[in-house]
């Protein structure tokens, strides 16, 4: 189905171009939410924002596409803030309820809510899963006015919490809705569709969109406004965007030599499986590099304890997989390195979306092996350009295979001695994250000889 079509099954109405809004104030954002957002360090909305704020405050039903980074939060959390500021008088526990595909983004999106609202007493209630249910139980008693949750732990207290109904709220939020609307959620999201009221705004936000046109009609928007401040799949102007051909028996050497070309970088490596992140934390650290992981496979607790020494530079290298990928806004992130080439080329735009956010800029380089040359070509096709190619001196490369073997063996071997990848085990929940960070904090980092 053509984009066009796509428009007219959404509901979408031609607009005539119209000059976008320079401050928040001139979007009809009132006076304390536009402090608020001065607070936060937003001076004047971005494009996405001045786009979808206008037809939110309006009570529209929006379609809103925009790149990662864009600030697609404050286009939906600020409107839904606008009318509980307007009806304070009126008691609006269960207001508004976002949807998220991640655990860690529904945690950003109710940071974003809580900083936005806390001169007016805004209560907002994280549920999502790893947590301890009974702490969500006791929040969700104490009545909040936004509910953030992933599909799956909402279902679970709107099934099994005495008192907990969301057939009263005004809106209805999926953030990063294309992955919200795949397979892998579809029933949750039916089940919680039926427990909440039609007679509702709802929300559509993500930075790709696919033809998902029945489930859009499904998620029962009523005429929406669609809204687009790019196009389809892209990546931003101010990221740089380069890869290496490398043989597959040499890309831990490739990857070391771009980490000592961008040694003091905050960066984000992207990898395949749960697996791969710790065996490279751990290889990395042995070479003396300040290196994290994330995956699913560890508790949230773990998770959220790596991204937080992350965003403090406590580390300056995180290892992730595509959990890492969606909406997470972690400030100062310079560089994307996909260890991995991504099988689905809609990943490759949200990983490099790590970096070169809100308008900084940022440099993403993927590590391309024979064997992943193919799917390299469909991202390039599906971003409609030309990657550029970098070239090293092979000289180079080979000289970083020995201490590279050394590190490797060292990281295997504790892997196995730490109990290996047993199924009951939950990788990376050992303290040996913190005792070997701190090691490697005391090691001295590899650096490549000047010898050519």
């Amino acid at each position: 189905m053509a984009k066009e079509d796509l428009a007219v099954e959404a509901g979408e109405k031609q607009e005539p171009a119209r000059r976008l809004a320079s401050t928040f104030a001139e979007l009809g954002i009132c006076k304390e939410l536009v402090e608020a957002c001065d607070l936060m360090g937003w001076k004047e909305p971005t494009r996405i924002q001045a786009e979808a704020i206008p037809h939110a405050l309006q009570g529209k039903d929006l379609i809103a596409l925009a790149q990662t980074g864009s600030g697609k939060t404050g286009a939906f959390a600020l409107p839904i803030l606008q009318e509980l500021l307007e009806n304070r008088d009126v008691q609006h526990s269960f207001f508004a309820c976002v949807l998220s595909p991640t655990r860690e983004l529904a945690i950003q999106i109710a940071e974003q809510f809580e900083a936005l609202g806390a001169a007016i007493g805004l209560r907002c209630s994280v549920l999502v899963g790893g947590v301890d249910r009974m702490q969500q139980v006791l929040s969700i008693g104490k009545r909040p006015h936004i509910v953030v949750g992933t599909p799956g732990r909402l279902l679970d207290h709107l099934t099994d919490t005495k008192g907990f109904s969301l057939r009263k709220i005004k809106y209805l939020v999926l953030d990063e809705a294309d992955k919200l609307l795949n397979v892998e959620f579809e029933k949750a999201l039916d089940d919680i569709l039926k427990e909440i009221p039609k007679d509702r705004r709802t929300f559509l936000f993500s930075a790709t969109m696919t033809k998902k046109v029945n489930k859009l009609q499904r998620a029962c928007l009523r005429n929406p406004a669609k809204v687009e401040a790019s196009s389809k799949y892209s990546t931003v102007d101010s990221l740089k965007q380069e890869f290496y051909f490398v043989p597959a028996d040499y890309k831990d050497c490739y990857l070391l030599h771009v980490l000592n070309e961008r040694r003091e970088s905050m960066i984000m490596i992207f990898v395949r499986t749960c697996e791969s992140t710790r065996l490279l934390a751990l290889m990395l650290r042995n070479l003396g590099l300040k290196a994290m992981s994330i995956s699913g496979q560890m508790s949230q607790d773990k998770r959220l304890g790596a991204l937080n020494r992350f965003k403090a530079k406590d580390c300056n290298i995180l290892i992730c997989t595509d959990v890492a990928s969606r909406g997470l806004d972690i400030q100062g992130v310079d560089m994307v390195i996909n260890y991995d080439i991504p099988m689905n080329s809609k990943d490759y735009v949200h990983r490099v979306g790590r970096t070169a956010r809100a308008g900084r800029s940022g440099y993403a380089v993927s590590l391309v092996n024979q064997y992943e040359a193919q799917w390299f070509v469909l991202i390039e096709q599906l971003l409609g350009k030309k990657i550029d190619q970098c070239k090293v001196d092979p000289d180079e490369i080979m000289i970083l295979k020995e201490p590279i073997s050394d590190a490797k063996r060292i990281a295997l071997t504790k892997m196995k001695d730490s109990g290996g990848h047993k199924k009951r085990r939950k990788v990376g929940d050992d303290d040996d994250e913190v005792e070997d960070h701190a090691h490697s904090k005391r090691s001295k980092p590899f650096k490549k000889s000047n010898r050519r």
